[in-house]
């Protein structure tokens, strides 16, 4: 049975099973699957499937984008980048909507939110998925739709429309909450180089980027822009963030240790990003 964590409980449990890698190498054995490193014949799926083609609702990379996951409205499916080809497929039927997949770099361990006309899963909730078991092995539940999620080796980011929770991917213990302003998007991005950890989401302001220190328990708020924050993208190392806006002009990288503006560039057009 799958294990529930309220995000407002003090009590906290780690799903049976949960393999989780230890190390950057791949050939760690708790890391590299065959399951994720070769192609799987399509049809070896849970279910089968009829042959109409799926409506696409989530496109996601592997923390270094060496794959990507694509959440559709019959499951979910997990590509190789070079060479491109498909690895394998989850496929739950015509009722069995994936709205967000995240992958934790090629291991065997999958967040899962549901989504579509007719989800798989509640759309308040993470699914935790042990493709192992080919089957959920734990849930975070919400009071509201869950818009986004970030994995680390040892956090589990999930992302609200105005508040943003990390958690110990150990045991599944509440370790942050963060007030965001209105964050449709779901964004928000995190380090994945070892330790410490650096969180950046939207601020309580329009244009205003916050950053988490975590290593040195600090917080440091970047006015951005003067427009809406539409988009940014965070150094593996969390050194770097680039941002835009929602006027699309310009795109901006900022020092993350003192929020010093390092280097603009403008586009032509909104259309440009």
């Amino acid at each position: 049975m799958a294990q529930t964590l309220q995000p407002t409980s003090s009590s906290s449990s780690v799903p049976q099973n949960l393999v989780l890698p230890e190390s950057e190498s791949e050939t760690d054995p708790a890391y590299s699957i065959s399951a994720f490193d070769e192609p799987q014949n399509p049809n070896q799926n849970l279910i089968s499937t009829p042959t109409q083609t799926p409506t696409l609702l989530h496109l996601s990379f592997n923390q270094d984008y060496g794959c990507f996951a694509v959440g559709t409205d019959m499951g979910f499916r997990i590509y190789n980048c070079d060479p491109f080809r498909e690895i394998f497929r989850r496929d739950f039927g015509m009722r069995g909507g994936i709205g967000l997949v995240q992958m934790l770099f090629r291991c065997n361990i999958l967040a899962l939110v549901g989504g579509g006309a007719c989800p798989q899963y509640p759309i308040n909730k993470v699914m935790i998925w042990d493709d192992h078991q080919s089957r959920c092995i734990g849930e975070l539940s919400f009071r509201s739709e869950v818009k986004g999620v970030r994995l680390r080796r040892d956090r589990i980011v999930v992302v609200l429309v105005q508040k943003i929770f990390v958690y110990n991917f150990a045991d599944l213990k509440l370790l942050h909450q963060i007030e965001t302003i209105a964050n449709p998007k779901g964004l928000c991005e995190v380090s994945h180089v070892s330790s410490p950890v650096v969180l950046v989401c939207p601020g309580l302001q329009k244009g205003q980027v916050r950053v988490e220190h975590y290593g040195s328990k600090r917080t440091k708020f970047i006015m951005a822009h003067d427009s809406r924050i539409a988009c940014f993208s965070l150094t593996q190392d969390g050194r770097l963030l680039a941002t835009a806006s929602s006027k699309g002009t310009l795109v901006r990288i900022y020092n993350t240790l003192d929020g010093s503006l390092l280097q603009e560039e403008r586009c032509r057009s909104s259309r440009d990003i």
